[in-house]
């Protein structure tokens, strides 16, 4: 892990944050419980989809009309024999339980006497790994599996990374089928020293190990005989005791995102939306960003009556004594903690379309409630998933990591994503095809040296490393090629062309038809270059900042 992706924090602990292990003695109800999000991730058949089935079974959140589907469902899908495939409770799709496999993301809600949860289970296909982000986009708490027979695998690793760059600070990596190598403390230790090096710079803040069987129960909802030798908590006492309390957003600087002018009549104008951090009260000061304009807080109006006082995760309606314009898409911040505005920012982007990634591409980024037209100047490197190292790149591929300076088309208010993750994240967008290409995290101490001299285009590569990039290209572009080619000859001859008339046509298909994809992708390029360029050659609304 690099300096760039290093944040100014304490040394790792890997000591689980938690309370004693509670008594037998069933927990006093209160009235309201502290909610949970977690997400299980990991490696291709960790047991993720188990782990959640047996945590729902054991904790008897598990229906009776559920149970009954479970055990018709285990006879024909599972993989369990005559026992129960709890994997099947989350996994619902059809092409799921025909492969065993995690496909999309799930959700399940449970809660006990202690908090409530919700749970997504992710895939841990490699080609799922936007899916994956999704997920962990939420969570307070990632739950990372890793099986006793593999140890660390590469899903494990960019899993960790993607959890890490998303902002989840504490993190169980739980040893799961620890009953197939008869509960060894020893294979335990080895795995929880591996993953401690492989996690040195991702910034956890907690990381607890944990030993467990999701298939047979062990460690999930209580401590297992089989593993004597572990004096720590279960898996569902970790998660009813973890700090997630989300005291540092709520002391952070006030962020409301404004998603609906509510104008129910000629008397009541009321800006509807989300306090994203901080807190408000009646009679604040604020201003409305990116306009800058001042007022002060008339009124917090919720479905409940009015408040005297809004903190971050609440969601209401302000409205403000002066007549000053905001819409959807603006942000209310307190009057003396005004953020920066600009046009360009530095993030780092996990890339998630079947297409590559070149500068100069323009796409519609969606950051908070606020639609815009947004360029890549450059990308800066990419991130190696296996070394946590930076990479020199020209583009980015499907699922990888990279940091890139990015040009707006308007003024844009920033956060960085360490200090709010509602208004530090967006996504990108394909103009043409609507599919969301990118992941998006502002990272304003990232350096973002758009006036330094411009690379060559072009750089020395070795024999051994053209050869396998040109093959590469011949197989994506001479194979469609040829079938279209063909496609085109058997069409010609079918309608009663002569043979030689149907060669001709499909030759000049298959030659033409990657000229003209290669002119028009050219052409795309160039026109995305050219606006760039204008874009940056703008004055900026106020003056950038700290890495901006």
């Amino acid at each position: 892990m690099t300096q760039a992706f290093a944040q100014e924090s304490a040394p790792l602990d890997f000591s689980p944050r938690i309370l004693p292990v509670p008594d037998p003695a069933p927990a006093p109800q209160v009235q309201e419980k502290a909610l949970l999000r977690f997400i299980t991730c990991g490696s291709v058949d960790d047991g993720k989809s188990t782990l959640i089935g047996r945590l729902l079974y054991d904790s008897s959140m598990v229906a009776d009309d559920q149970l009954e589907a479970l055990d018709r469902d285990s006879k024909k899908f599972g993989t369990q024999g005559a026992n129960l495939d709890f994997a099947l409770l989350v996994d619902g799709l059809a092409a799921e339980r025909e492969q065993g496999i995690t496909i999309d993301v799930a959700y399940r809600y449970f809660k006990t006497d202690r908090r409530s949860f919700i749970v997504a289970d992710t895939p841990g296909h490699e080609q799922y790994t936007r899916n994956m982000a999704t997920g962990a986009s939420t969570a307070d708490v990632a739950v990372i599996l890793v099986d006793a027979r593999k140890s660390i695998l590469p899903q494990t690793r960019r899993h960790s990374f993607i959890v890490s760059m998303l902002g989840v600070r504490d993190v169980i990596v739980a040893i799961n089928k620890m009953d197939l190598v008869d509960y060894s403390e020893a294979r335990f230790n080895e795995i929880v020293a591996a993953y401690r090096e492989m996690a040195q710079g991702l910034n956890f803040r907690s990381i607890a190990p944990l030993p467990i069987s999701a298939l047979a129960g062990d460690n999930i909802t209580s401590l297992s005989e089989n593993t004597p030798w572990f004096q720590g908590a279960p898996l569902l006492s970790l998660l009813e005791t973890i700090d997630a309390s989300g005291a540092e957003l709520a002391s952070a600087e006030f962020r409301f995102a404004v998603q609906w002018v509510n104008r129910p009549n000629l008397d009541f104008r009321g800006f509807s939306g989300w306090v994203a951090s901080g807190s408000v009260k009646v009679g604040d000061r604020v201003a409305s960003m990116p306009s800058g304009r001042e007022t002060r807080v008339k009124s917090i109006v919720t479905m409940d009556g009015d408040l005297d006082l809004a903190v971050a995760g609440q969601s209401v309606t302000l409205t403000l004594e002066d007549e000053v314009d905001v819409s959807r898409g603006d942000i209310l911040v307190g009057a003396a903690e005004k953020p920066v505005v600009a046009t360009r920012v530095c993030a780092r982007l996990l890339w998630t379309a079947e297409t590559d990634m070149h500068p100069g591409a323009s796409y519609i980024v969606k950051l908070g409630a606020r639609t815009a037209n947004v360029s890549i100047v450059k990308l800066h490197h990419l991130v190696d998933i296996h070394t946590f190292e930076q990479a020199p790149a020209h583009a980015l591929g499907l699922n990888e990591i990279g940091l890139a300076s990015l040009q707006f088309d308007r003024p844009m208010v920033f956060s960085d994503y360490r200090d709010n993750r509602d208004l530090g994240g967006f996504i990108l967008i394909d103009r043409i095809t609507n599919e969301t290409v990118a992941f998006g995290l502002i990272d304003r101490q990232a350096p973002l040296p758009l006036a330094a001299p411009a690379e060559p285009e072009t750089t020395e590569e070795s024999v051994a490393a053209i050869w396998p990039r040109l093959a590469g290209d011949l197989r994506e572009k001479l194979a469609p090629a040829l079938a279209s080619g063909g496609l085109i000859g058997l069409g010609a001859l079918l309608f009663g062309a002569s043979p030689a008339t149907a060669v001709t046509l499909g030759l000049a298909d298959a030659a033409l038809r990657p000229l003209l994809h290669g002119l028009y992708g050219d052409y795309r390029a160039y026109s995305a270059k050219r606006e760039a360029e204008r874009l940056a050659a703008r004055d900026v609304v106020q003056p950038d900042g700290d890495g901006i």
